[in-house]
């Protein structure tokens, strides 16, 4: 029983940081590195992350720079991010990429809501899916006399807490990321 309520403690982590990741890459208006992790450069036939091909920093709060160890990679880094689906426009230098965010309008805050609602929601659906799964198998186990009926009760009771626990931090981590994106 323990392995199981384990095991269900460790998926319905996993969907809380696949969440986290997903909240990180959407564009809140604040320039915000994390925005580039999906982007890819061929470089020298292989695709690359930007990270990996420079240095990107915030040096304003909208504004995002990256500066190329290798020069000759600039134009592709600049490519790679006009076909991504940033919505940002590269400003090149010749040295240096900027990206500067535009503020967000109140309508495109709002879609932006929606979107961190649905994946909140999605999450947590994942999560109620694994309490089933688990509460299937610890039935199994009964069945199969591996547990009493005591045990099954106390095994479901303690999966029912852990949703609960976890459900409670989406919640949280949902209205954070909500009132990070409603501020101008």
């Amino acid at each position: 029983m323990q392995a199981q309520l384990k095991k269900a403690d460790e998926t319905m982590g996993r969907r809380i940081d696949h969440m986290c990741k997903e909240f990180s890459e959407i564009r809140a208006g604040r320039a915000n590195p994390a925005v580039l992790d999906k982007v890819k450069v061929d470089y020298y036939g292989a695709p690359t992350p930007v990270n990996q091909l420079a240095a990107v920093s915030v040096t304003e709060a909208r504004t995002l720079t990256i500066q190329p160890w290798d020069v000759s990679v600039l134009k592709q880094i600049e490519k790679a991010i006009q076909t991504s689906e940033i919505g940002i426009n590269p400003q090149n230098d010749g040295k240096i990429i900027r990206l500067i965010f535009p503020p967000l309008t109140e309508d495109r805050r709002k879609e932006i809501v929606k979107d961190v609602q649905k994946i909140a929601e999605e999450t947590k659906i994942q999560i109620r899916n694994a309490r089933r799964d688990t509460i299937e198998k610890l039935k199994a186990m009964k069945k199969a006399g591996e547990l009493t009926e005591d045990d099954l009760k106390q095994g479901e009771k303690k999966t029912q807490d852990l949703t609960d626990k976890y459900i409670k931090n989406i919640d949280k981590l949902s209205a954070d990321k909500q009132k990070e994106i409603l501020e101008i």
